[in-house]
């Protein structure tokens, strides 16, 4: 909406989630003259700090916040000041202790950790409009602050009575009161499942309930992210009482199963996220970067293109949790000039000064407990600092992309909880960043879409593995397709509709006149099962050989289809396995099986050649060297990153260009170290 507040940056944002409360005074003065010397220039406060602001009910205190405004305001920095509903205190809990949550076992969860409420308690949700009014009623106004960070992370279920309520009024609303029509939606007749009054009706997927309706299991998981949402509106409310011209945002997770951001964008003026990457192999693969870009991307598409913030990142280890493996020289670096590259304009820490207590004291810091800023990571995240000063007029710039990938919250649950055609992880995540790594090396953009997404401003939109096919979905993919987009998808897809009932034509049935084919069946391998896709010579997209399948193979029938690749090697050898089909203006193909990088990389590439799609940079890149792009009103900014443990060197550009980390003019190429990053911006 155009009339929503706006997070306007001048020079992007250096901080980090800082907790005062924990510290005496006197260390506080010290803090802030650290934190010039990196070069921060915003931090976050609140975030868990109820207790503190309320220690009795009704009784509030902020004398200490008050001080605390004061002298980061007047050390000239920004705040981005949170509510504290992550963390209910402990008098809430004994007074109320409805308002905590209750596991799938149906035990209600005693005080302690965080998180833990319940989404639907008219208690807590008077508790956190009481807390978020007085927040807002003293500090909406001050001049420091430019951001509210509402709650923490959101995320989990409750299986409560009072959600169990809920859930029932929220399928009556859904289906208008009908309760056949969602006996008819889920099945019921299964196992003499129906439903003959909406009492009935319990939260399905506890231990002792209900487990084997994925409808109404999918169906939770919508009301879950419903309810967040709700709650996440309510607190907003509450801050907008006294000031509506204070942006809002909260801290998302990436593609977390337990909440559809989605649903949650449209609510938030400008999308976030916290980045921890977790790199188990040495050295770290190229692979294992291009799944934080591919993140970045997508928090990039959930705010409609503009740029985003990253709310947190570890400035010590590439992660906390389940290992606290620190990163090598030049990765913090990489790190955080990655997340800018991709939109961000912020490279916010969790965590400011490191905990003496608790569960993570023993989390990444700035400021490490008994250091100072002479260690390692006080230095690297001073480089950080340095560089975002540099990199001030890239705030505001935006990315622009020809190639979508469509992954989607609705079928990525519904596979999961599918029963075939193998238990457990169908690997759906990974199937999405097989098809992302090869634009992602070769410095193509790529954005990341929902079934609800226009697909018309893409050239190129990926859709692997869609299983479930929303109301609508086929028919917006043949408008793409007619009007001169390219789209691709997968084996798995379009099994099952919007409430995983399967279609009555069969499989792929809604997809079949727009690809030209009829899928049969599916064959779910054992691992020493290894067919082969195989591609004659002289093929459209440029790519020949044999390429074994892992794991999954469709048998397809051509109706009206050219057959691009054949099975070999299989009791199914020389049935049509890859097709392609002219529809309009665009063209439709179909990859019937899942095939590895061997594959994916030439294919994915010919296709983009094909289709001459713009790449970020117009000079040959080595292997492991990624190049992203940002416009501004004014400069264009490309941003090289070495992702190999091993040197590389590019030409220069076409363009006349300024390496804008050294202040230097490209002229004879440009040579990167392992996690090596310069930034250019084109004169």
């Amino acid at each position: 909406m155009s009339d929503r507040p706006a997070l306007r940056l001048s020079r992007l944002l250096h901080g980090a989630d800082y907790y005062p409360e924990q510290w005496p005074a006197d260390v506080w003065a010290e803090d802030l003259r650290l934190m010039d010397e990196v070069r921060m220039n915003s931090t976050t406060l609140g975030v868990f700090a109820w207790t503190e602001l309320e220690r009795e009910e009704g009784k509030y205190r902020f004398d200490w916040l008050d001080d605390v405004f004061e002298l980061i305001n007047s050390n000239g920095k920004r705040i981005i000041l949170a509510t504290p509903s992550a963390a209910p205190p402990a008098w809430m809990s004994r007074a109320y202790p409805e308002i905590l949550r209750t596991g799938p076992d149906r035990v209600r969860r005693l005080h302690g950790n965080r998180v833990n409420f319940c989404w639907t308690s008219p208690v807590y949700r008077e508790k956190v409009r009481s807390i978020n009014e007085q927040l807002a009623k003293r500090y909406g106004h001050h001049p420091a602050l430019m951001l509210w960070h509402v709650s923490n992370e959101y995320g989990g279920e409750c299986f409560c009575e009072l959600c169990a309520q809920a859930f029932r009024e929220w399928l009556k609303a859904r289906f208008e009161g009908n309760l056949e029509a969602m006996n008819q939606a889920h099945w019921t007749r299964f196992w003499s499942h129906r439903y003959t009054d909406w009492s009935q009706i319990d939260i399905p997927g506890n231990p002792y309930g209900e487990t084997a309706n994925q409808g109404l299991s999918l169906e939770f998981k919508r009301f879950t992210t419903d309810q967040i949402v709700a709650f996440y509106r309510a607190e907003v409310g509450a801050l907008r009482k006294h000031n509506a011209s204070v942006p809002v945002t909260t801290n998302l997770m990436g593609f977390y199963g337990g909440l559809d951001p989605w649903k949650l964008a449209p609510y938030l003026d400008v999308v976030g996220w916290d980045s921890y990457p977790q790199f188990r192999d040495q050295p770290i693969d190229v692979r294992g970067w291009a799944k934080a870009a591919l993140t970045h991307d997508l928090t990039r598409s959930l705010g409609g293109g503009k740029p985003w913030l990253l709310m947190e990142c570890s400035p010590s280890s590439s992660n906390w949790y389940p290992v606290m493996n620190l990163k090598p020289p030049g990765m913090h670096l990489f790190e955080t000039l990655q997340a800018v590259a991709h939109g961000s304009d912020s490279v916010l820490y969790f965590q400011w000064r490191q905990s003496r207590g608790g569960q993570e004291k023993f989390h990444g810091a700035v400021v490490a407990t008994g250091q100072d800023n002479t260690s390692r990571v006080f230095s690297d995240v001073s480089q950080t600092g340095s560089a975002l000063d540099s990199l001030s007029a890239v705030a505001g710039s935006t990315t622009t992309s020809d190639v979508a990938i469509l992954y989607d919250w609705d079928n990525a649950w519904a596979i999961d909880g599918a029963c075939g055609p193998v238990q457990g992880n169908k690997r759906y995540f990974e199937t999405i960043l097989d098809q992302y790594v090869p634009f992602w090396e070769a410095g193509i953009s790529v954005d990341v879409i929902s079934q609800e997404c226009e697909f018309g401003q893409y050239r190129l939109v990926l859709a692997p593995m869609l299983y479930l096919l929303r109301d609508g979905t086929a028919e917006r993919m043949r408008q793409f397709v007619e009007g001169g987009g390219v789209l691709l998808t997968t084996y798995m897809t379009a099994w099952a509709d919007e409430h995983d009932l399967t279609f009555a034509g069969g499989i792929f049935s809604p997809l079949a006149e727009l690809f030209g084919i009829r899928v049969e069946e599916l064959d779910a391998l054992y691992p020493e099962q290894k067919p082969c896709v195989v591609l004659p010579r002289g093929s459209h997209f440029g790519v020949e050989g044999a390429f074994e399948v892992l794991g999954f193979a469709e048998r397809i029938h051509v109706l009206d289809a050219e057959v691009v690749g054949s099975y070999g090697k299989f009791w199914y050898g020389e049935e049509p396995a890859i097709t392609r089909r002219f529809v309009g203006k665009g063209e439709a193909i179909y990859v019937g099986a899942r095939l590895g990088h061997d594959f994916n990389e030439p294919f994915l590439n010919s296709l983009a050649a094909s289709l001459n799609l713009r790449r970020n940079y117009d000079a040959p890149t080595p292997a492991g060297v990624t190049v992203q792009r940002r416009v501004g009103r004014e400069s264009e900014f490309l941003f090289l990153m070495n992702a190999a443990d091993k040197q590389a060197h590019l030409a220069p550009p076409e363009r006349p260009a300024v390496e804008i980390l050294s202040g230097k003019p490209v002229s004879h190429g440009i040579t990167l170290p392992p996690y090596g990053v310069a930034v250019l911006r084109l004169e």
